[in-house]
């Protein structure tokens, strides 16, 4: 199945203005990825977002600090996942979702064979696969086990640096030919993100647009809940 590489097989870029969503595939979901760094409030910023709306999941992702140091900041976020039906995911680390007992993990393309993570964690947990703007990556992670795969970034953004800048065309590809959801990630905003929708997105994945809006994490979050009703 993964016997092509992306540039050997160049996708149709007007693909997205021609798919229509399988009204079998349930509708297109809000993921929230917390910031690089939290504050001693940021817990009451997670509280305020899921008063905004539905919340399907939350990535804890803190780079540059120790396990140890992620465990602590993880306990309170992830009681206020588990009290709002949202399935809280670490990143990068299947040693440390095992430590943690998470929902999920999401890693990326030098954090580990989701097989293995698969072996560790065992069929409930949900494991995610980042795929950058490959198809061919994306092929592999499903074949491999994992819940779901990640394309991105769509749009410039300050959350990461990045060096991937996917078509929405491939959304589209990935829901005409696959069950396994797809994410899209990447500088996503309300003002954005109704195009990824449409194009096939299962999951929309935000921080910066939660976390620095000027009217905070439950106006944002009431945001994205209006845009994913009408897309």
């Amino acid at each position: 199945m993964t016997d092509f590489t992306d540039e050997e097989v160049a996708l149709d870029p007007h693909f997205a203005e021609r798919f229509e969503r399988d009204d079998r595939r349930p509708p297109c979901q809000l993921y929230l990825i917390s910031p690089p760094v939290l504050d001693a409030a940021f817990a009451e910023a997670l509280e305020a977002a899921f008063d905004g709306g539905p919340v399907a999941a939350f990535q804890l992702r803190l780079k540059g600090l120790d396990d140890h140091a992620i465990a602590r900041a993880a306990e309170p976020l992830q009681r206020l996942c588990a009290d709002h039906d949202c399935a809280f995911i670490i990143n990068d680390s299947a040693a440390l979702a095992k430590r943690l007992g998470t929902d999920g993990v999401h890693l990326g393309q030098g954090d580990g064979d989701p097989r293995e993570a698969r072996a560790l964690l065992g069929p409930a947990v949900q494991i995610g696969v980042t795929c950058h703007d490959s198809r061919h990556l994306a092929m592999e992670a499903g074949e491999a086990g994992a819940d779901y795969v990640a394309f991105g970034a769509f749009y410039p953004t300050q959350t990461k640096e990045t060096h991937h800048r996917p078509d929405p065309s491939i959304l589209s590809w990935w829901s005409t030919l696959f069950e396994l959801p797809c994410v899209a990630i990447g500088g996503i905003t309300a003002a954005n993100a109704a195009p990824l929708v449409q194009a096939g997105a299962d999951f929309v994945a935000v921080s910066s647009a939660i976390w620095h809006h000027p009217q905070g994490a439950r106006y944002a979050v009431a945001e994205f809940t209006e845009i994913l009703s009408r897309s």
